[in-house]
Parts: structure tokens; sequence; C-alpha cells
């Protein structure tokens, strides 16, 4: 007699177990890939139950965490990755964005060196996450070549203690490549919103899809433990499959935190996930005439219709603001790498989400999307620039931040500006009469001879054909094969006195100089 096809609801064996319970299951020296994006996707209460167990026990010890993106938000209390910061717990960190605010004690133990640390773009990570799931030998890039991340320059290394390259150069049809080896992952620590008994899971409540699918495929492929934290769960055959987006059979077990929010500090904003959609006019926020507004509206200048533009942290986020005001909102689409696409994005805390968005894809998805150039504009910040043309934005002053997802934007799109102010720290000025007024400068030069570390090569973007422009509230400079050109300066500043004084090399004057267009100093 062949057995029955159905199961009674007794014989059904739930995947729902305690927080304690799951993380007994992460083995010492394990290799584990975590999900989140700052505070967004974090799974906070998993993290903070493996460390309570180190704490207890001594275990697990020896950990090799990676993460595509910092995870955790708090600066009055430990989040996130800061619960793996303990000596004799964390062994190495591979992650693509560092922050000393939000996780001093992590930064610290980079500093003393009590860990291996490395720092690899965003994009590299997911695309070696999802490598991994596929059981391919490792990932094969170009993205990368030429800055800090090459094991040519610092290969990623961020304190003395790391001395092993991950990746290695290799050559294809005459064409150089970084290539990373696959590692096994024993676990991975993912979040959603809502599962069944069976660890089918979804993310309806989620601002960001990130990449908890590829990070729980790569544990399953080398026979590794899943764990899902979610916010609540419901009986099977009632989920519909159109909105799981990580099947059961890839989560061993399921915790519930039923005071899980979108975000670690906001409250769940239903705009962030399409469940309503807000008034352009609720949202718009006016931007005070001051050299952000400046910056945005001169790179406004250099887009048309129907681009697709990136936008990084500081003075980009601004750019929907303007655009609401200044009309073209509707005739462009901004996307940041962690998936949302269309709408308004967010700011840092929670960054990675959008009032309103069009769609939500995965980060692995928007990487494809950016390494193939499909990007019109890119807006980025810097910390440094130097002679060639340069930027840093990974370590400065000391202090390392990572790239984020700043390589992978910059490797293909077609045209980059960079925004930000001439100096900084204490900078101070005035927009009179349609004309700028330094009233104090800032202490420290961003325009320096050479920038502590490679994070844009200024010498592959000419290569390649990229437009780059370095947007600054006084001057804008083009990027030329002879270095950096002087193009453009604002009313009211002396070119020596105002510009020059405070960039520590040589700068190449356009014959076309020009004054910078008036409206951008009116109300």
């Amino acid at each position: 007699m062949m057995p029955s096809a159905s199961k009674s609801k007794q014989d059904i064996q739930s995947k729902v177990i305690s927080f304690e319970e799951a993380v007994r299951n992460i083995p010492n020296g394990a290799n584990i890939t975590i999900g989140g994006l700052i505070s967004v996707l974090c799974p906070e209460k998993v993290m903070a139950e493996l460390e309570n167990r180190f704490i207890s026990t001594g275990e697990p010890r020896d950990l090799t965490v990676i993460t595509p993106v910092r995870v955790g938000w708090s600066r009055n209390e430990s989040t996130g990755l800061e619960h793996v910061a303990n000596r004799g717990m964390l062994k190495r960190l591979i992650s693509g964005s560092f922050n000393v605010k939000e996780g001093p004690r992590l930064t610290q133990m980079i500093r003393d060196n009590d860990i291996e640390a490395y720092g690899f773009s965003m994009g590299t990570i997911f695309h070696w996450i999802r490598g991994m799931a596929a059981g391919e030998s490792g990932l094969i890039t170009k993205v990368g070549l030429h800055t800090y991340v090459d094991p040519r320059y610092d290969g990623g290394r961020l304190n003395a203690k790391t001395t092993d390259n991950v990746s290695k150069v290799i050559e294809i049809d005459g064409e150089e490549h970084l290539f990373y080896p696959s590692i096994p992952i024993h676990a991975a620590i993912i979040r959603g919103s809502i599962a069944d008994e069976s660890g089918n899971i979804t993310l309806e409540n989620e601002p960001v899809t990130l990449s908890g699918l590829e990070m729980a495929m790569a544990a399953k492929a080398s026979g590794g433990y899943v764990i899902a934290q979610v916010k609540q769960v419901v009986a099977n055959n009632t989920l519909h499959p159109r909105d799981v987006a990580i099947p059961g059979m890839l989560v061993d077990a399921v915790v519930i935190d039923p005071d899980q929010k979108q975000s670690l500090l906001e409250a769940d904003e239903p705009s962030w996930t399409g469940q309503v959609k807000l008034p352009l006019e609720q949202v718009y926020k006016p931007l005070p005439l001051n050299s952000k507004k400046v910056v945005l509206r001169r790179a406004a200048k250099e887009l048309q219709d129907g681009d697709v533009i990136n936008l990084g942290v500081g003075i980009p986020v601004g750019l929907p603001q303007l655009a609401i005001e200044e009309g073209f909102f509707d005739k462009v689409t901004f996307s940041l790498e962690h998936g949302a696409v269309g709408g308004i994005p967010m700011g840092e805390e929670v960054f990675g989400a959008h009032i309103n968005p069009s769609s939500i894809i995965s980060s692995p998805q928007v990487f494809d999307f950016y390494h193939c150039g499909g990007l019109s504009a890119s807006l980025l910040g810097f910390a440094q620039i130097d002679s060639s043309g340069n930027v840093n934005v990974s370590m400065f002053n000391g202090v390392f931040r990572g790239s984020g997802g700043f390589i992978d934007i910059t490797h293909k799109t077609k045209k980059i500006m960079f925004c930000g102010t001439l100096t900084s720290g204490g900078l101070d000025l005035s927009i009179e009469n349609g004309k700028m007024k330094i009233i104090q400068e800032g202490k420290h030069k961003k325009f320096i001879p050479k920038v502590e570390q490679l994070t844009f090569n200024a010498q592959m973007a000419l290569k390649n054909k990229q437009e780059v422009l370095y947007l600054t509230e006084r001057a804008v400079f083009r990027l030329e094969e002879q270095g950096l050109t002087l193009i453009e300066y604002a009313p009211g500043m002396d070119i020596d006195r105002d510009i020059l004084a405070y960039i520590d090399f040589k700068v190449n004057i356009s014959p076309d100089l020009k004054e910078m267009e008036a409206d951008l100093f009116k109300e």
C-alpha cells in the first residue's frame, strides 16, 4: 500500500525554536555570513544571543564573519556586529563598510590587531557569496582592479595582523581580473518578516531585499546551518508562493522577535515597502540656499531626462528633494545599491530605504546592473582628491570607513560626479546677492598631493572613457589626461585666494574658464 500523501498537523516538524537553541548550532571556527544593512534587516536578537552564549560558555570561538555592509546602528548600546566584537570570539572580519561611532569595539579590535580585517567592495562580497551559493570555485571580476582592494596595492587588508591575500590577479584572454576563491560557509544569519512553520520566509515588511536568499544557499551548499529571524510565524500552506523570498528547504531554524521593527531606530514606515504611497508634497523638504544646494544644482545641470542615477551618502542624498523643488523628479530614476528603485532615497540612518519605491530587487541584481554600465550618472562624496584625480573615501586621517558600493558604482558608470566642499572642518560661508562669501575657512584641505588610499583610480576612468567631474561649492573641476582642470568658479570667489590656495598641487586652468551659472546662487 502506498503511504498517504497527507500528514496531520502533529506530524509536521516545526522549525521554530528558541534563540538559545538556534545559536547553539554554530561551531567554533565557523565562517558566518550575516545579513543586514546598518539599521535595516538586522537580525539583532540572534546576534545578541550569540554574544550571550560566548560570554556564558566561551563559545563559539575563532569566527570568521563575512558581511557585504556593516550591520547594526546605535551610539548608545551594542547592536549588530558589535555583538561579535569580543576577544577570542572573532578571528577575522570581511566587510564592505565600517563605522567607528556605530562599532567602537569592533573598530578598536582592528586598530589593536586583535583580529584580521579586510575591506572589500560591497558588490564584490555580494557576488562572491552568490558564487558560493552556486558551488562555483570562486568569483572572477574586473571590479576593483588598480584600487586598494587589488592585492598588488593593499589587498583590502586593514591592519598589520592581516597578511594573507584573499584574492589574486589572473589573466583571461589577455585581460586582468581579480579572482576570489570560494570558502565554505558554515552558518548564515538572516532576517525576514513572516515565516511559516516549515521555514518559508517573506520580506513584505522590509524596505530592502539584500541577499538573504544567496546567503542561505551559500550555507546549504557547504552543508551549513541557516537561522532566520522573523517577526511572526503563521501556519503552513497560508503564505502565497509569490510572497516567499527564501524557501523553507534552505532554512534550518526560525526564531521569532515579535517586537522586530523595519529599522533599529525608526518607527515602521509603510511607504518604504509600497503599502502606501505618500504624496510628494507630504515628503518634500525645502533645501536652504547653502553650499549643499549649490553643489546639487550644479550636478543637476549634468542630468538628462530618462537618466538612472545612483546617490552616495552625504550631499548626494539631497538630490531627490531638489528634483521635487525644481520640477525634474518624474524625469529621472533614483537607485541605491541596496535594491530599491525609484522614489525618494532616505538618509544614512535608514540608508537603502526609499519612500514610494517603484520596485525592490536584490543587491546582487543591482550590482549586476551597475557592473555592466547600466547607470547614466552617479553623485558620490569624497574625502580626499589628489593631483591625478584619484579619490579616497575608504581610509583617511587614519580612520577606515570602507568603500561600500563606491568601487562598484564607479566601475563603469558613464558620468561620475564627486560632490563635496573644497575644505572641511568648520567651513562657514554665506550666499548673498548671488555671490559666495567665505566667513570661515575649513581647517582641513581635501585636495592633497596623494590620497591615503586609492578608492577611485582616475587613470582607469580615463582609459574607460568615463566622464568625471569634481563639484564643490566654489569651483568645478574636470578630469583630463593631464590631471584636474579648473573649468568653473563661483561668483564672488578669487581664484588664487579662495580656490588655488587650498589645493596642495598644481591645477590646470581651462582656457574656457568661466563663472558658475548665476542661478545656482539665487533663491
